[in-house]
């Protein structure tokens, strides 16, 4: 397994209570597959993507990484876990207008301390995967919507992260659209073995997962799982 989560509970400050946001969590994520995670507004998915991500640190409960335990991590830890180990496609690309398509993802490498030659290599293969090598030295107003939510995906596999994680990939795109960035995702997961987490409101893309979970009020069920 490459994401564990265990009985995990965040709650919030509400006046003088607390908000349960997530309640006794457990989601097992292997390596290679794809999780969809769906619900209504202000079910818990958000709040589920922040913890997986370690953005947020729950109340009590484990998330376990590659076997490791990293809710007791320090900060700076958190950190460089995050920049090497996990990939976040943001709802929107939030792509900075001035930078071509490969310069969005060799910025992430340069972080990481890779060489230019290496970043550009590795631009390159995972534009060239995300069907976009022709596109290289566009910049983000000369592409689609499709395509910039190509380059996200493109920049979230950039420093080879074990655990991917989606949030509303296809808000923005029509349903032809989604479609495709949808089964991108899912060919991308298998093809480089990451453990896929797509939290998503359209059931219609559901088919490319390999399990269904649904979240309603912190609490979450597995609804679905395929062969």
């Amino acid at each position: 397994m490459s994401l564990i989560l265990t009985d995990v509970t965040l709650t919030y400050p509400d006046g003088d209570s607390r908000l349960t946001a997530l309640s006794g969590v457990s989601l097992e994520v292997p390596r290679g597959s794809v999780t969809a995670v769906v619900g209504p507004s202000g079910s818990g998915k958000s709040s589920l993507l922040a913890v997986a991500a370690t953005l947020i640190r729950p109340d009590s409960g484990t998330v376990t990484l590659d076997g490791a335990r990293v809710t007791g991590l320090s900060r700076g830890e958190l950190t460089a876990l995050r920049r090497r180990g996990i990939g976040i496609v943001f709802q929107q690309p939030n792509l900075l207008p001035s930078l071509t398509a490969a310069e969005q993802l060799q910025v992430m490498a340069r972080i990481d301390g890779r060489s230019a030659r290496a970043a550009r290599d590795r631009a390159r293969e995972l534009l060239d995967a995300v069907g976009l090598a022709d596109r290289a030295d566009r910049r983000p107003h000369e592409l689609s919507g499709g395509q910039r939510q190509r380059v996200n995906i493109a920049r979230a596999l950039m420093n080879e992260p074990t655990l991917l994680l989606v949030d509303e990939p296809t808000s923005a795109l029509d349903h032809e659209r989604g479609s495709s960035v949808i089964d991108l995702i899912a060919r991308l997961t298998r093809r480089r073995g990451t453990a896929t987490v797509v939290v998503t409101h359209d059931h219609t893309h559901l088919t490319a997962a390999d399990r269904v979970a649904e979240i309603h009020d912190g609490r979450l069920r597995l609804r679905a799982e395929r062969g």
